[in-house]
Parts: C-alpha cells; structure tokens; sequence
C-alpha cells in the first residue's frame, strides 16, 4: 500500500467519522441534520476544523419541538 492511497483512506476515514457524529448532533440540535452531517463530513477532510464544529454542536442547545393539542 502507497502512502498515497493510506493519506486518501485516512481522509475517508476521518470525513465519515466526522459525518456521521455531525448528523447524530444534527438531528437533536438542529432543523436541518443532513446538511449538518454534509458540513461535518467536509470538515472532516481537515480534523481540526472538524473537532471544533462538533464542539460547536455539543455546546449549542436541543431544539424543542413544539408539542400540537389535539384535543
């Protein structure tokens, strides 16, 4: 194996871990957690970018949903 090819899988690597992490975020801090999966997946081509988008995520607050009275 290439070291060429070990960076590029190194780098798939990193940007579905990245992805994956932002989208699970996403879903309860977000409206919009595919395009925050998608974001985080980009960010994960540069790790320290990455870390510090997921950090952003942790630290924002849960969505809340509003509940409908159906009654």
């Amino acid at each position: 194996m290439s070291i060429v090819s070990l960076i590029l899988l190194l780098l798939l690597a990193s940007m579905m871990f990245f992805g994956i992490l932002s989208y699970s975020l996403g879903r309860k801090k977000t409206t919009n957690p595919k395009l925050t999966g998608m974001l985080g997946a980009v960010l994960g081509l540069f790790p320290l970018l990455g870390v510090i988008f997921l950090i952003v995520l942790v630290l924002k607050a849960d969505i809340t949903v509003p509940s409908t009275y159906q009654g």
